[in-house]
């Protein structure tokens, strides 16, 4: 059923007066299930803009939602606390999501503080770097799954998860060996973490690979060894595992440094050589589209680019100068949601579109970018 949604000045006659907003009427002469069905055709935005009872729907728990971009964010000036003489770094990761429709930034709820919640994004051992948080999405959830604390040790011994639909955290499995620096991605909504390090350096862990299979019902949650790496080199730093057509592929440096490249199938459970074109191509942040098309930017020229399996090589998207130095990317929804100028900016680009289109979105006053991702929005109690 099609819609056509007119706005004009309000009148005695309106259909969408005061009257009606008061009273949550969606459509006059229609019930709210029906007139809800009616809606659902539209756009997000288009329902935003026309009266106050579409807009509580749209924000509604019964209502399709629709996506946001989520933002793992830190503070511009890092916060520490006087300890005992020794100035002790605070947690400096804190959790926005944009509402792409009003374009307004949403604090999460804050994470369990049980056991302590300790995420550090700079120490003062490490002046010019920033240490990673690997977080990633899998099956509409956010998952944090390595991170650092204070005494550089793994922050997390199980994997923090937030449930945008029901606006709850919790956490995962446990992790046989709390790393950090490792590789992590999911396929077909399942989690792998490959490799890592520790609060030292294990063989062992540095060659692994597990699992978490979200298909599963939560009572059966757990990590699954699978087959391990050759060696220990992708310990080196925290690097994507990117999922697409049933693979994982992974580099173990990151931007343009020489680098190798693996790849995880996941229906034989074994490791292949990476195509030589898409590891000599992979010169930024990866991600991919719905498992189907992988995208890197190339950090040095701001080059965003697609990978043709059948040929090898990389494609070109589009070439910003806002791309450049990018450090962490997010697709979904046809967009591609990229981090750059070390987290000032968020630039996101529409594949979809031709010419291809891009827009820059603001953080939040006093934060920097960490990383990004795209799931659907936080139900809202009240909007």
């Amino acid at each position: 059923m099609e819609i056509t949604v007119q706005c004009c000045k309000q009148s005695k006659n309106d259909p969408f007066d005061d009257n009606d907003s008061e009273n949550g009427t969606l459509l006059p002469g229609l019930p709210d299930d029906l007139a809800q069905r009616c809606l659902s055709s539209l756009s997000p935005s288009l329902i935003f803009s026309v009266c106050h009872s579409w807009r509580r729907l749209l924000y509604s728990p019964s209502f399709p939602p629709f996506f946001s971009l989520y933002a793992l964010l830190s503070p511009l000036h890092n916060p520490t606390m006087a300890l005992h003489r020794e100035v002790v770094p605070q947690s400096t990761i804190v959790f926005f999501s944009f509402d792409p429709i009003s374009s307004s930034w949403r604090p999460l709820p804050s994470p369990p503080q049980n056991p302590s919640f300790h995420l550090l994004r700079r120490h003062p051992s490490f002046l010019s770097r920033n240490l990673p948080i690997q977080s990633l999405t899998v099956s509409n959830h956010l998952i944090v799954i390595a991170a650092t604390t204070q005494n550089l040790f793994p922050a997390l011994s199980s994997p923090l998860v937030f449930h945008p639909e029901s606006n709850i955290w919790f956490y995962g499995p446990q992790i046989s060996a709390p790393r950090r620096w490792c590789a992590a991605g999911s396929a077909q909504d399942v989690v792998y973490m490959a490799s890592g390090f520790g609060s030292h350096y294990q063989g062992d862990v540095a060659r692994s690979l597990e699992q978490w299979d979200l298909n599963k019902k939560r009572e059966n949650w757990g990590w699954e060894n699978k087959a391990g790496l050759k060696d220990g080199r992708f310990s080196r730093e925290a690097v994507e595992a990117v999922g697409c057509r049933g693979k994982l592929c992974m580099v173990n440096v990151k931007g343009n440094a020489l680098k190798e490249g693996a790849v995880y199938n996941v229906g034989l459970d074994k490791w292949e050589d990476m195509p030589v074109g898409m590891v000599a191509g992979w010169n930024g942040p990866a991600a991919s589209m719905d498992e189907d098309e992988i995208y890197v930017i190339d950090e040095v020229k701001g080059r965003l680019s697609k990978y043709d399996g059948e040929k090898d090589c990389w494609v070109k998207v589009i070439e910003l100068e806002q791309l450049k130095r990018a450090e962490h990317i997010a697709a979904g929804r046809g967009k591609i949601c990229a981090v750059s100028a070390k987290g000032e900016r968020i630039i996101v680009v529409d594949v979809r579109d031709k010419p291809t289109r891009f827009w820059e979105v603001e953080p939040p006053c006093g934060l920097e970018v960490v990383a990004v991702h795209v799931l659907p929005r936080m139900i809202s109690r009240q909007h």
